[in-house]
Order: C-alpha cells, then structure tokens, then sequence
C-alpha cells in the first residue's frame, strides 16, 4: 500500500518511572515488538518512534506531535499513560490514541465501564497487539488526509481491537487475534529498533514464547484466550541472544525473560545451554530475572541447572491448601513431590524461589501458616509473600468473583511510580489488594504479613543456611524457629524491635480507601515530597529488606542467632556438645553476611577461628552431621568478596541508586553468588582480624549456662 503523502507518524511508547529510581527498568520489547510487525507490514508508510522516557515522549509531543499516539497500559504505567493521552489531546485533539495491554477487564460490562472513565482513549489494543494495532493503521492510510485519520478509523469495528464510536459505544468483530507462528514477527533486537535502549539504564528482555496452559483466576494470563503457547524459532532466540551479548552496555548485568513457564518445554535446554556460553564468553548475565514453569520440575532442573544460581528455580505455588487452589483454578506441584526432588534441586546447585500469595479467595489464617510451614519443611532458599492484587485483565477482578468471593480490598501506592509532569501535575500508580475476607481478619493480615518479613529475611539465600541447617540437625522445627523470632520481638535489640514496628506500620498505614483519596492527597507539595524522600508510596517488604541488609544485619544476625541458641538450649532432642558447633555455623553466618552493600566492604572482612569445617559440611548432601568435618587443628577463615563482585552489585546499586527505594530495588536483581561474602581459608597465620568480630558471639549476648 503506497500512498502519495508523507508516512504516518506514530510514536509508540512503554513509559516508565524514574522520579527516585527507574521503575519499569525493562526493555521496551512489547512495543518493539508491534513497531517491527507494524514496518514489515506498511514499510515506508509509516514512521515510527519508540519511547521508555516520560521526558522524551513530553517532548516529542510538544515539538512535533504524531499521528497516531499507541501507549501501554499495566498496573505500574496506566495513569501515567492516560495523562500523556491527555497532554496529546490538548496538543493536537486529531490525533489517534491507541491503549493496549492485559490491564483491561475480561467482562464486557466492566469493559463498557472502562471506556466511559478513559474517555480519550479511541482504540483498546488487548492481549497480543501487533495484529490489532497493524488493522488500526491499515485504515488510518485510508484516510484522504492525516485531519481525518482519527474519524476514519473510528467509524467502524476493528478486528482485534475495542472502539469507541461517536455515540461512546464500543465496538468489536474479533477482539482478540494472536499470531501462531511467532517468528512473523520480526525480530525488535536483530533489526536495530531497541539498539538506543542500550543505555546502561535499561535491562535487555527477552521472549522465547506467548501463553500459559495455566488458568489462574488472579492472572491476566489466565484467561482462556492465552492458553496456547506459541513459540519463536530457536534460532531466532539464539540470534537474539547473541545479538543483545554483543550491544549490552558495560554497566548491564541482568537480563530479565517474560516467559511465564521457562523450562517446561524441550528447547528451553538448548536456550539455557546457550546463556551459560554466553556467560563464559561475555561474562553476562549474572542474574536472569524469569518465571520457571509451574509443574515438571524434573524437566526445568535438567534444563537450567547449567545456570546455578544464575536461573533460580521457582516454585510459584501460591498456596498449597487444595481447596483454595481449587477456588483460583491452579494445578500445582505437591510438597511431596518438591521434597522429593529437593536432592537433585541441590545437586544440581540450583537455589529455589517460592511465590505465595497472601489474601486468595477462601484462604484462612490456618491454611496460609500450613502451607508456609510446608515450604519451609520442603527446604525452599527463599519464600516471598505478595499480597493478592486485584487486576484489571484477571477473572478475580471481575464482578462476579468479586461477589462470589467478598475480598475486601484497599488501595496502596506502587513503590517508585510517580512524577510531576511538564504541565504541574502530579501523576502516581496504585493497586488494588486484598487485605480480609469473610474467612481471614485484618489483624491475621498484618501478622502474616510480619511472619512473611521474617521469613524473607531470615530464610533467603545462603546467608543463614548454617544455623537453618544446624538446627534441622538438632531435629528442630525451623518454621516453629522463624514464628519465634517473631513472637519474641521483645527481646530484640532497640534496633531491630524498631525495624519491626515500623513494618507493622508501614503494613497498615499503606492502605487507602479510594484511589481518589491517593490521588488528591499527593497533589500536595508537602505529601508529595514524602515519596520523594522514601517516607511513604514504598514497596513495604523489599524496603525493609533493603534497610535490614544495607544497614542491621549485624544486629539482625545477633538477634536471630540468639533466638536459635534459647531454641535449642531448651530443646530436649540437642545434641550433648552442640555449643561449639553451634558458635562455629553462626559466626559463618556472621562472616557471609557482613557489611555486603556498604562504601567499604572491600575493606572490612571479618575473620573467625572455626573448630570444624563448616564449607564442607553445607557442600556435603550425603552426611549432615557436622560432628564428623571436626578439624584436627582449627583454623582461621576469612570472609571477602572478590572484584567481580563489587563491579556487579555496585553497577546494579548505580543503576537504581543508592537510596533505600533504589536498593530495595537492585535487592531483587543481584545473585546471591554476587550479594554475599566467601569463605577464604587462611592457613598459618595467627587469630588477627582484619576487623573485630562483628557482634560476636562471646561479646554480645552468648551465655555459657
């Protein structure tokens, strides 16, 4: 189609936050994605533009307005959007604005009701959008003239599009159109349409496939349109790879995937073959931030276990209690089943991630302890809590759902979303979550919420590995040891008992009743500059994270570490001499976890003197008794972190900042192999640490009696 006039100009934008910290710090595939299908369909007819950067969209706009206007919409970008919608509309009021994204209601009442409140919008672009927003600029060419492009398209339904008509009505034929054979669509990497997003901010992403053959009603990728997976060709995937190794920025460690099922499926070995290439060639990626597959665990260990800890494997349960899975439409692995592939998760070096969601329809206080009772007996490195959201695009969001299940919901702010745009406006994201129900209070929320802190903290990674698995030694219940840290508070240090409180308040003084109210208490300048200086609008347990590790986790450890010597002291299952074993594995939890974020790490290695071989012993799945690695001469072990590792987490902590918000960020995207501390055995050298013993055992609070 050629047309004897100037291209269409269309600018299409992923925006993201960066008022403290960049937010959405991925890649704009997605729209790389539509700009590639869009050029391969209309060439030279078209001129697009891609933007992450509210400023530069500002910009563009005020100096040379498109044509057309098509923007994303998820949780953490909707009223940023729509306000760019409306900066576009004073702007020049002919140009057509295209919505697309899964943050958009399933039911069509609720998508009437979505049309009315975003008025502006002309187009909604739903589930995959390069089909549907390619239909939406083959009439726009139709069009005599570019004044008439709006009112053209608009006069009639589109295939895999929502329309509002001049009567406000909206109109549809197909609404949805995914593409089977993925690689029809070109390649956004390959040919060079994302090569300016290499700019040592952003993160590359990658897609090897679309859909889940899962239902789950809390997911916008649960519904029934998005069962069929759909892959691209591998060899695409590997040029892609190739291609991304080869123009990463310097300061670029990570590398984020939006497969939601990674590892389930054949060639996801071949793909994970190829990244640990990648790392021995390119020294990338460190950390690969992706979703690994909801069942065949066996399948993803083999497949990503090239990767260590790299690839953490997943465990996205949810919950385990069979009625509420039942209730939210989810097949799940068993605890059974992820005890018994716990050898081989180990063997193959792997750490393990699970995900639950707090607050599910039918979920009580009883069934969500059982089934973080049940994760931790299945020995999970780490165990992370979300709070249930209510999402535009998920069958839970529904009316019906709502009514069925009566979640009663409240409002809270997404942490790092939120700017002042060039026309004085302050614009900011919120979601919608359940906090109780018929069949759990608000107060056994909050005190979820303070066990989950805890678990996150004291259960994530290797750092406390030692003393969790000392204690399993001793036979004691380690889920019952984390429910005492927390029910014992009051014996902490003033610092920590501090930091717990905080979080309580935090938890609950988040919460709103309205989005309204959110939005007219932050046009305040005084209110506003609360999320500026991080006091409020936090991710609440990712901060607290952040402040615990960056600046209390010596006086975490000492706490902790004090809760398990009263714990086992007063158990009758101990063993007769478990003092000195126990003063060996929490002096190495010490030495790992010191001082891991701080201007001077390179500098402050703690030493300790250890009786038995503690590296050995948490390396050996086969004997887990540390009696039999006694040393026949102690020696001295020295806790460090090499040059690789300050590179990577300093660049990381550059890149979000160095904030709390910011670290709370980087947290998530830095390996453990990276985060904490080595062991390095000095051998023939006298006791003489490089710094004292940071709150040591003896001196702090280690009774003999």
């Amino acid at each position: 189609m050629k047309n004897n006039r100037k291209p269409l100009k269309i600018y299409l934008g992923d925006l993201t936050y960066e008022t403290v910290t960049i937010s959405a710090e991925s890649m704009p595939l997605n729209i790389g994605f539509v700009a590639a299908y869009c050029k391969k369909q209309f060439g030279d007819n078209v001129d697009l533009t891609l933007f992450k950067y509210i400023g530069d969209l500002e910009k563009a706009i005020k100096e040379n307005p498109p044509d057309i206007l098509a923007l994303s919409n998820y949780v953490w970008n909707r009223n940023l959007s729509y306000e760019m919608f409306s900066i576009m509309s004073e702007r020049n009021p002919d140009t057509l604005l295209v919505w697309g994204g899964p943050n958009f209601p399933i039911d069509l009442p609720s998508q009437r009701k979505f049309m009315k409140k975003y008025s502006k919008i002309d187009v909604y672009v739903p589930v995959d959008g390069e089909v549907g927003f390619s239909n939406v600029v083959e009439k726009a060419l139709r069009s005599k003239s570019h004044s008439e492009i709006r009112s053209t398209v608009i006069t009639e339904p589109i295939d895999g599009c929502v329309t509002r008509g001049e009567d406000d009505e909206i109109k549809y034929t197909i609404p949805i159109i995914r593409i089977k054979e993925l690689d029809e669509i070109p390649s956004p990497y390959t040919t060079g349409l994302l090569d300016k997003f290499f700019d040592g901010k952003l993160t590359p992403m990658m897609q090897t496939n679309r859909g889940c053959p899962f239902h789950c009603t809390f997911c916008a990728d649960g519904k029934d349109e998005v069962n069929k997976v759909n892959s691209f060709g591998l060899e695409r995937v590997i040029d892609e790879l190739n291609y991304i190794a080869n123009h990463k920025h310097d300061k670029t460690h990570n590398m984020i995937f939006s497969d939601l099922n990674f590892g389930m499926y054949p060639r996801d070995r071949d793909i994970s073959k190829h990244l640990a290439k990648l790392q021995t060639e390119y020294n990338y990626p460190d950390f690969i931030y992706i979703s690994t597959g909801k069942n065949q665990k066996e399948k993803i260990i083999e497949a990503i276990k090239t990767l260590k800890d790299s690839m953490p494997l997943w465990m996205s349960v949810q919950s385990l209690d069979q009625t509420v899975l039942k209730n939210i439409r989810r097949d799940n692995i068993s605890t059974d089943q992820m005890l018994a592939l716990q050898p081989a998760i180990k063997d193959a070096g792997l750490q393990t991630r699970a995900e639950v969601i707090l607050g599910l329809p039918g979920e009580t206080y009883e069934n969500h302890m059982k089934t973080l009772r049940d994760l931790v007996s299945a020995r999970m490195d780490e165990i992370q809590v979300h709070t249930c959201m209510m999402l535009d695009g998920s069958e839970m969001g529904t009316p019906a759902e709502r009514k069925k299940w009566d979640l009663h919901t409240k409002f809270r702010i997404l942490q790092r979303d939120f700017a002042k745009l060039s026309n004085g406006k302050t614009v900011l994201e919120y979601e919608e979550v359940s906090v109780s129900s018929p069949h759990m209070s608000f107060e056994e929320y909050v005190d979820m919420r303070i066990l989950a802190f805890v678990t996150y903290v004291t259960n994530r990674g290797t750092v406390y590995d030692p003393i969790i698995k000392f204690m399993r030694e001793q036979n004691l219940d380690v889920f019952d040891y984390f429910c005492k840290i927390k029910d014992d508070i009051k014996d902490a240090p003033p610092s920590i008992q501090d930091i717990f409180q905080r979080f309580k308040d935090s938890t609950i003084n988040e919460l709103w009743d309205s989005p309204e109210e959110i939005i007219e208490n932050y046009q305040k300048d005084s209110e506003y500059q609360k999320l500026l200086d991080g006091k409020e609008g936090i991710n609440v347990m990712y901060n607290f994270l952040a402040e615990v590790t960056a600046e209390s986790m010596d006086d975490w450890a000492g706490y902790i570490l004090k809760i398990a010597h009263d714990f086992i002291k007063n158990s009758e299952k101990k063993d007769i001499d478990w003092e000195d074993k126990f003063k060996d594995v929490s002096n190495f939890c010490r030495g790992t976890a010191h001082n891991t974020l701080g201007k001077n790490r390179m500098e402050t290695n703690p030493v300790f003197e250890f009786k038995y071989d503690v590296i050995k012993w948490l390396t050996n799945t086969s004997d887990t008794n540390l009696d039999n690695f006694k040393l026949t001469n102690s020696y001295n072990i020295s806790f460090e972190l090499t040059e690789k590792q300050f590179k990577s987490v300093q660049d990381t902590l550059n890149t979000y900042g160095e904030t709390m918000v910011g670290k709370s960020k980087a947290l998530r995207m830095i390996s453990s192999t990276n985060l904490w501390r080595h062991p390095i055995i000095q051998k023939n050298i006298q006791k003489s640490p490089t710094i004292k013993n940071p709150g040591s055992i003896d001196s702090v609070w280690y009774d003999q009696d």
